[in-house]
């Protein structure tokens, strides 16, 4: 009885330690782990993002989603065209704001009002070949690709439309500067995402 006693009042505490020293050897392999593995994936993301046209700003805004990426050009495609669509959303909101906005110069109006509808476009097109993006199969693959690759170009287009009717001279001042400022950011990160689309579908042939 007492030997018994002795035993289970030896054992519980016993246990508790053996499983907290368990723990914490799984626990610190896999803290070991993970840098390992964020070096492999940042690391992947710094060399993809060599290809690009605006490598600094495709690393910068890529490695924080580094655990998610891995080290995989699919995942590396999709973020770059999440991160482009979640941008240009922001982007055509705040330009939609602006073109309500009074006190605009006689033909800063009609510029912002393009703009606004060219960013909706672009908005539209980049929605398309991320849902498009999230669907890719074998199969189809190259069709898929096309049409992906082919909304995320008239994507860029329309950015690119939206700046160039800001282009001129007299239109200097808060807006015109403000409305370059992220247009043209959101239309480096777009090029960015069509490069290492461009890159995954190279991958996959």
């Amino acid at each position: 009885m007492g030997g018994s006693l002795f035993s289970s009042s030896h054992f519980l505490p016993t246990l508790v330690i053996f499983l907290s020293s368990t723990f914490y050897i799984i626990n610190s392999s896999s803290a070991a782990g993970r840098p390992l593995a964020d070096k492999a994936s940042t690391e992947f993301i710094r060399t993809s993002c060599g290809t690009t046209t605006y490598p600094t700003l495709c690393y910068t805004s890529l490695s924080t989603h580094a655990s998610a990426i891995q080290t995989s050009p699919k995942l590396l495609a999709d973020t770059a065209l999440s991160v482009t669509l979640e941008a240009a959303r922001s982007t055509s909101s705040l330009m939609s704001k602006m073109a309500q906005s009074h006190g605009l110069k006689p033909k800063e109006g009609p510029a912002m009002r393009d703009c606004v509808e060219e960013l909706s476009d672009s908005v539209d097109q980049l929605r398309k070949a991320m849902g498009e993006m999230t669907q890719i199969k074998g199969s189809n693959f190259g069709l898929m690709m096309n049409d992906i690759q082919t909304w995320v170009s008239a994507a860029l287009t329309d950015e690119d439309t939206c700046t160039d009717g800001f282009a001129e001279n007299t239109m200097n001042g808060n807006v015109k500067t403000t409305v370059r400022a992220r247009v043209v950011n959101m239309a480096h990160m777009t090029s960015n995402a069509l490069a290492l689309i461009n890159s995954y579908a190279s991958f996959h042939n």
